[in-house]
């Protein structure tokens, strides 16, 4: 079923069990960074917030999110998700905007995020966005040394 109507709106208590799903179908999740544990800081931290699409025919229906922070230094954005049967319509790049708008009125002067390198179809998406590739290194350290992690 495509659906041409969608609301973007801020995440709320009723929306987590169908983010968490939507992003374990478009294959965000990763065992060592648990999705309610990231919902609920980005929900505790004004610096941050989650913005969902529901389509707009009739009984509301989770099919888009995306995750932005501002840092004081930084906009970030994460877990950019669209439901597989609605892509092609527009929303990623809907939610992105929207994001980018959030993101500008809170001060970030530059927005960035991360694309894991196998992942050529999200690359070629954020290119015909205007986002340009920049040669970093990222480099991180788990902060639960307790816990061996796979990057």
């Amino acid at each position: 079923m495509v659906i041409e109507k969608f609301t973007i709106r801020p995440i709320c208590d009723e929306d987590e069990t169908a983010v968490i799903e939507l992003w374990n179908d478009c294959g965000l999740v990763r065992p060592w960074n648990a999705p309610s544990v990231d919902i609920r800081n980005a929900r505790t931290h004004s610096s941050s917030e989650i913005f969902v699409a529901a389509d707009s025919s009739g009984r509301e229906h989770i099919v888009g999110s995306i995750m932005a922070g501002y840092e004081g230094h930084r906009g970030w954005v994460y877990y950019l998700a669209v439901d597989p049967k609605q892509r092609s319509q527009g929303l990623g790049k809907r939610l992105m905007r929207h994001a980018e708008i959030w993101l500008r009125q809170a001060g970030a002067p530059k927005i960035m995020l991360m694309i894991r390198p196998e992942n050529e179809a999200v690359h070629r998406f954020y290119e015909a966005l205007g986002y340009n590739i920049e040669s970093r290194t990222v480099m991180s350290r788990w902060t639960d040394e307790s816990d061996e992690k796979v990057t």
